[in-house]
């Protein structure tokens, strides 16, 4: 039979072994070991199956520590993604496969290693062949895999070989042995009968009871049992081949104690905690289960809210476009369609909201659409495009935007373009360490010449800043013209939305956030609650304290002369200006909250504009009119935007708006359109790099 195997001999190494001595080359471990129980390593082998994250270190670490023979599995090559952690990854290496690669680098230790390699992978037909003459399987299949897993350890029971099996969680690892004749894998994983996500979570949780790596999750939703998709390092990757080694050590030689299963060990560098625990009856343990049963729901909703894999772009305007989705947008509505019309030409439909928050004949939608012509330029940067762009008008509600993206060789991709899909909101409280100078100066410099900046940063004016904040938030929860709105864009059943505002990222505690979910069911339990309790917990919450706790506030004002030329173009190039500027605050490790409601609510109340049927909140807008004269001045240029900055409390991302799928966002094309203008001769474009 055809095992798929090919085997590597002393004679064949000899060539390259010239110069080599086995004695001299492993001599530094003798006095861990001696110099027999160094023979005795040398005359044993060790099957490995994977070679990726942990089974190339793996293989490495026991190829060094003098294992003299090897049987190694793996029908994968290696990709950019195996960068970050596998020992054999390089760019060097992209495409090769890697149990050869990982052969090769064992040899150029050892030339004298015995190597069996099954480049197909394994499988139930070549299961024997794999572990034929083997001491110890040390299991290194990817973690998703564990139909293959179950069967490759019944075998390795049966056969009465030992199994160590180290897995890479976080910035740690959690470890295992199983012994002839001892605790198999299923009964202490207890994975029969279940689904294949359950079975995954079991698996998890089996190998790290204690689950250390919870507390440095900074964005979980990298992780998708479901979607078999979760996040690794190269630290794990190492410490779980030590820990490998060293079990190994100790089967091999007969001494030192092997705590196998229902003895676990789990041991994390990040959060420098060590546990070795006695689990009797492994997951079908009493608090393992209550555990499990915790961790299935946490799993669903991992996997509902997980971030979906990145697509791989099949042309460069739809690299362009899928990175232009990551444009802000108020309330996260992306009121952006695309319409492709040549392979560097497209047409930006933006329909307005028309809600109570669409201002001025719908100011926020036009500094939306600047928002986005600026990320398509950075994104058109990145493929050494320019940009170029041509307000066509508004019909029937719907701006039109004609976008040109030329290619030009000499283009440098932005600094900007890696904060693309990074910038967000952060309604959360910030670090009250006030900006530095240069941060200060480059935020300025993002803004360009047609704009300038005033900040808020003494204590006093933070506090009158957030006073404005929370006024205008009183506004709000008190009209049901604002209810409808946030009705429509509240999400509260995912933490990571694609189409409004995650209910955890708001800035409410969780008792307040399920009182708001349960009253925001209908108008009348609102208006209510309102009357009876008023709105003083939201204010607290959303604006005074987080208002408060920042490095400052800040208003953009339109520098004199560009003030005058309003309009949509005006507007569109202060949506530009204020993207860059949001960008580059990223780009600094700040986040930030734009505060528009005040300004809103503020020139309702200037004009005397009945935004809502409620005389009460009417008046309530002409006093905040007059309130944000007061703090912002009258005389001068108008302010087109304001918000808060500064330095995060927390690099942890538990919530956060995302986008919809690019697909969502196409519109096919009506016409070619050939006799467009040449945007480039109108002056009417997005600034180039």
């Amino acid at each position: 039979m055809d095992t798929g195997a090919k085997s590597v001999g002393l004679r064949r190494a000899s060539a390259s072994a010239a110069g080599f001595c086995y004695e001299e080359a492993f001599s530094r471990n003798l006095g861990w070991l001696t110099a027999a129980e160094q023979q005795v390593l040398r005359g044993k082998k060790i099957a490995i199956a994977g070679m990726g994250g942990v089974g190339g270190s793996h293989l490495l670490t026991l190829t060094r520590l003098g294992i003299g023979a090897f049987s190694i599995a793996d029908f994968d090559t290696f990709e950019l993604a195996n960068l970050n952690r596998q020992a054999g990854a390089s760019m060097a290496s992209l495409g090769k496969p890697k149990a050869e690669t990982m052969a090769k680098m064992a040899r150029e230790i050892n030339p004298t290693l015995k190597l069996a390699i099954f480049h197909e992978g394994i499988d139930e037909t070549n299961l024997d062949a794999f572990l034929s003459g083997v001491d110890v399987y040390v299991d290194s299949l990817d973690f998703f895999v564990l139909d293959l897993r179950q069967k490759l350890f019944a075998r390795c029971h049966d056969l009465g070989i030992p199994v160590v099996i180290a897995g890479p969680i976080g910035m740690g690892t959690g470890y295992l042995v199983f012994v002839p004749g001892g605790m198999t894998f299923e009964q202490y994983f207890r994975l029969e009968g279940l689904s294949p996500e359950r079975q995954r979570v079991n698996f998890a949780l089996g190998l790290t009871p204690r689950a250390f790596q919870r507390s440095y999750l900074v964005d979980p939703s990298r992780i998708d049992l479901k979607g078999m998709r979760g996040p690794s390092t190269g630290i794990a990757c190492e410490l779980c081949a030590g820990v490998a080694a060293a079990e190994v050590v100790k089967l091999l030689l007969k001494r030192g104690r092997v705590r196998a299963a229902p003895w676990y060990h789990q041991f994390d560098a990040y959060s420098a905690k060590w546990k070795r625990g006695w689990l009797p009856g492994g997951n079908r343990n009493p608090i393992q289960r209550l555990k499990l049963a915790i961790a299935y729901r946490l799993s669903e909703r991992l996997s509902r809210d997980a971030i979906p894999s990145p697509r791989v772009p099949k042309t460069d305007m739809e690299a362009i476009l899928d990175a232009a989705r990551w444009a802000p947008s108020g309330d996260n509505i992306q009121p952006w369609r695309f319409e492709t019309v040549t392979e560097d030409r497209l047409i930006v439909h933006i329909k307005g909201t028309g809600d109570v928050y669409d201002y001025r004949d719908g100011e926020p939608t036009l500094l939306a659409a600047g928002f986005l012509l600026e990320t398509l330029r950075v994104a058109a940067s990145g493929r050494k495009r320019w940009m170029y762009w041509n307000y066509l008008g508004r019909q029937d509600g719907v701006h039109r935007i004609s976008v040109e993206l030329p290619r030009g060789p000499q283009v440098v991709a932005d600094e900007l373009l890696p904060f693309l899909p990074i910038r967000s909101v952060d309604r959360g409280a910030y670090r009250s360490a006030p900006l530095t100078g240069d941060q200060k100066r480059l935020l300025t410099e993002a803004l360009g010449p047609g704009f300038s900046i005033e900040w808020h940063e003494t204590l006093g004016e933070r506090w009158r800043q957030a006073r404005l904040n929370a006024a205008a938030t009183d506004i709000r929860l008190r009209i049901p013209e604002a209810y409808a709105v946030h009705r429509k864009i509240l999400d509260w059943e995912r933490n990571f939305s694609p189409t409004g505002i995650p209910s955890t990222a708001i800035g409410l505690d969780p008792l307040a956030r399920r009182l708001s979910g349960w009253l925001m069911r209908n108008w009348r339990r609102v208006d209510r609650a309102n009357r009876l309790m008023g709105t003083s917990i939201a204010r607290l919450e959303m604006d005074l304290i987080p208002g408060l706790f920042c490095a400052g506030h800040f208003s953009v004002r339109a520098r004199e002369d560009e003030a005058k030329r309003d309009g949509p173009q005006f507007l569109i190039e202060a949506g530009q200006a204020l993207q860059r500027f949001w960008l580059t605050a990223a780009r600094l490790g700040l986040r930030m909250q734009p505060s528009l409601a005040p300004l809103c609510f503020a020139i309702y109340g200037r004009d005397r504009a009945p935004f809502t049927c409620d005389d009460g909140i009417l008046k309530q807008a002409h006093r905040l009119a007059e309130r944000m004269k007061d703090e912002l001045g009258a005389a001068g240029p108008r302010v087109v935007f304001r918000g808060r900055v500064g330095v995060p409390a927390s690099a942890a991302v538990s919530a956060r708006s995302t986008r919809r799928e690019l697909e969502e966002l196409l519109v096919p094309g009506e016409r070619a359109e050939p006799e467009a203008p040449d945007l480039r001769a109108t002056g009417t474009y997005g600034r180039s790099p």
